[in-house]
């Protein structure tokens, strides 16, 4: 199951930007392309803020997803004090999802499929933006509901192991006394481990792949850029935006309770996405022209689509999870940190918003 999630992140990846490399560079324009007069030096200088855009973000992303994964690991960390340390990363990571998703992602695909260079008859008439997140947000939801049901369905249809000395029970003591033994609590709770396990892993890799989707796109808006005072905002802003991303990426990492091998390759595609991103958007720049109705339309839809995923992610699967688990709102003090956690990372991704542009 995840060899195959991976395979599909890949795939999808790759054809998402052949899909943006063809349509920005060869399609039609409705508007008139901009003014680009940037002398020699000018675009040097340019070149020389994207290749430290890409070290900046590249390090800041690592960071920000390897964090919460080594706090797991680290065995000085009681248990207590890890699921406390764990709720207050979770909240703070899912404030930042979730204003990403709601001031970074979602005004970008308004801003893009509303755009004057759009039909208006078509694209003017009716909010595509919001239907296309709306909808990609129930198709989140179906599919972590057919593969969480699968996975119990699968489990129910297995066959107990019965020893010997059930089948005494059975005998010397009646029909409820096994079928007490054949559903053991401890039998019950491994069941419940493993269908929470599986939602965890299926909880990572959906919230990847919308993290990777936008990474893609603000990666290509960047190097496709040659206006070195459009670019120096941006390199700190999308360094505080992929670390910020990477501490909630890491902390469902970590909960997926993964293998050494599946964390590194999970951990390299986050890492990686953005800065090829940029890289893709710097062989394109010379055809890349950001009002074309093609570009418009790939970015807004691409963006509507990856809203939605991380907003719904956000809501459903980290706050409502963690917010309602009994042993956080057994502590008085733990819910007070944990809300404050969320607002912080809500509003600190937010203030990005002012000079990040993403």
């Amino acid at each position: 199951m995840s060899t195959q999630l991976f395979l599909l992140k890949i795939s999808t990846l790759i054809y998402f930007s052949i899909l943006l490399q063809s349509t920005l560079i060869f399609a039609n324009c409705t508007c008139e392309p901009q003014d680009n007069k940037n002398n020699h030096q000018t675009k040097h200088k340019a070149l020389s803020y994207k290749l430290v855009a890409i070290s900046s973000i590249l390090c800041a992303s690592a960071l920000g997803v390897i964090i919460p994964i080594l706090l797991k690991s680290f065995k000085s960390l009681q248990q207590n004090d890890y699921s406390s340390l764990n709720f207050l990363i979770k909240a703070f990571a899912a404030g930042v999802i979730l204003a990403t998703g709601f001031i970074h992602i979602l005004p970008d695909a308004f801003e893009s499929l509303t755009n004057p260079c759009l039909s208006k008859k078509l694209w003017g008439s009716f909010p595509f933006a919001g239907f296309v997140s709306m909808m990609s947000a129930i198709f989140t939801l179906m599919i972590e509901s057919f593969a969480t049901g699968y996975h119990r369905r699968a489990e129910l249809r297995k066959a107990q192991p019965v020893n010997i000395e059930e089948k005494e029970g059975i005998h010397t003591h009646g029909h409820g006394q096994g079928h007490e033994l054949g559903h053991s609590p401890q039998i019950l709770l491994e069941r419940s481990n493993s269908s929470s396990l599986i939602r965890h892993r299926l909880i990572s890799q959906v919230l990847e792949l919308g993290i990777l989707v936008h990474s893609v796109i603000i990666g290509i808006s960047l190097g496709a850029t040659e206006n070195p005072k459009t670019i120096k905002p941006l390199i700190i802003a999308l360094s505080f935006h992929q670390f910020f991303e990477g501490m909630g990426l890491g902390g469902c990492i970590s909960q997926a309770k993964y293998k050494a091998r599946t964390i590194t390759i999970m951990v390299l595609f986050f890492t990686l996405t953005t800065p090829t991103g940029i890289a893709i958007g710097m062989m394109i720049s010379q055809g890349y022209n950001e009002q074309s109705s093609a570009a418009l339309i790939v970015q807004g839809v691409l963006n509507s689509a990856s809203a939605g995923i991380l907003i719904y992610m956000a809501l459903v699967d980290l706050l409502a999870t963690d917010f309602m688990d009994p042993k956080l709102q057994s502590s008085f003090k733990l819910q007070i940190i944990a809300n404050v956690s969320l607002v912080l990372g809500a509003c600190c991704m937010s203030l990005l918003a002012k000079w990040g542009g993403t």
